[in-house]
């Protein structure tokens, strides 16, 4: 049954691949979909995100063929055609990947074989099936990164490379602090002696992508995405993973996160060495501004793999107490939801917070209502409103976004949760 929800905090499939595609260096999307996708996808979440622009190619730049009635009658693939061949001409690109939209995915354009024309001439375009109504931004996500398994990673791998991780599961653009969460997380993971593989950081691109079939581990920083996809990484590959409920905030976790890699590595020596070199750097700062902050009733508010970490932190290393964690993503599965329960109602040093499934903006108000000694609410800009007329602090930490600019802040590891404790003293 349909369900109409007040102010979502998320995209479409095709907004969510738009924003995979669009962080990988070099890589083109070419929409073959309605006016207006490509700019209202690009808007909807790296502009809500961190208030960024893809770097490489967004809004109106973006090739498309804006499909109208002619092609909804009589097919667009001519259309592409013309588009693709533009494209090729335009961008030196080193992939262009056609984003089909909810229009294509209706009257059935069979766009592989309009691709396949180009394959043939040796031009890197990849057809990829992400009409909007397959669901919410994760599914293009995770839509995005099969693409990227079927054809952009070694199918047939020279030999593994034992110091190289692969780390997935951080969305780009669609999380605020998805850059700046993959520069902490590759810092620390070097100081393993391993090599990250994130394939969206800053000079990874489509080479990473296709080596990553060679990778000892992957390492998988969300509570539920991408099961499909590290079931075939294993199957193909051999590559075991790990994963990981979100990036790690604050020394508990991080420590408990550096020794379950170290493990899978056979680095747990060197894990020990850096957790003590970390605690020691974290809490120099930290026994500084004790008192800054005063104990505090907290709701967290945003999808699953924001929420886990900045509750865990506040409560196991800040003895903040959670009053409700709210989850916005579509969660399914009943053992994502244990995976979400265990880490949300079995903390170290509070009592839980209740756990609530929902992504209505209306709902969400309702259910913070029931908590009138909540003087802290961590959530995104729709929460804003709620905050204000209860004069609540509000801080934004999750999608969407529309009202901090973020580069490369982070919210992760040690590092992170100096930044984290920083961003909620100065919005006081």
């Amino acid at each position: 049954m349909s369900v109409i929800l007040e102010n979502p905090h998320g995209s479409c499939a095709l907004g969510g691949a738009n924003a995979t595609f669009s962080a990988i260096r070099r890589v083109v999307p070419i929409y073959h979909s309605g006016p207006g996708c490509g700019m209202q996808t690009t808007a909807g979440e790296a502009s809500q995100g961190s208030l960024r622009l893809p770097y490489f190619v967004a809004y109106t730049a973006l090739p498309g063929t804006n499909m109208l009635e002619k092609e909804v009658i009589f097919g667009g693939e001519k259309k592409l055609e013309e588009h693709i061949a533009g494209a090729l001409e335009i961008f030196d690109a080193d992939a262009f990947f056609v984003l089909t939209g909810c229009t294509a995915g209706i009257i059935g354009d069979d766009v592989q074989s309009v691709v396949r024309k180009y394959q043939e001439q040796g031009a890197p375009v990849y057809a990829v099936n992400s009409a909007g109504f397959l669901g919410e931004s994760y599914r293009g996500y995770e839509i995005a990164i099969k693409a990227l398994l079927d054809n952009i990673v070694d199918p047939a791998p020279e030999a593994r490379e034992e110091d190289l991780v692969n780390v997935l599961g951080i969305m780009p653009y669609h999380d605020p602090y998805w850059e700046g969460n993959f520069e902490e997380i590759l810092r620390l993971l070097s100081g393993l002696g391993l090599r990250a593989n994130t394939f969206f950081s800053h000079n990874q691109g489509i080479a990473d992508i296709r080596h990553s079939s060679r990778a000892s581990l992957n390492i998988i920083l969300h509570p539920w995405l991408l099961r499909d996809a590290t079931e075939e990484y294993r199957a193909r590959f051999g590559i075991a993973s790990l994963r990981w409920p979100g990036a790690p905030l604050g020394a508990t976790d991080t420590n408990a996160f550096l020794r379950a890699v170290g493990e899978a590595t056979g680095r747990s020596g060197k894990a020990e060495i850096i957790i003590e070199e970390e605690e020691r750097y974290l809490y120099r700062y930290l026994e500084t501004g004790l008192g800054l902050q005063s104990w505090r009733r907290f709701a967290v508010v945003g999808e699953s793999t924001n929420v886990i970490p900045i509750t865990r932190f506040l409560a196991n290393d800040y003895s903040f107490t959670p009053e409700v964690a709210i989850i916005t993503d579509v969660v399914f599965r009943p053992e994502d939801k244990k995976r979400i329960e265990d880490q949300l109602l079995h903390l170290e040093s509070s009592r839980p917070p209740e756990l609530v499934y929902s992504g209505d903006q209306w709902e969400i108000n309702q259910t913070l209502e029931r908590f009138p000694e909540t003087s802290l609410i961590i959530g995104s800009t729709n929460e804003g409103e709620f905050a204000m007329k209860h004069g609540i602090q509000h801080f934004i930490a999750c999608y969407p976004n529309t009202e901090r600019l973020i580069y490369n802040r982070s919210c992760a590891g040690y590092r992170g949760a100096l930044t984290f404790m920083e961003d909620i003293y100065s919005n006081l």
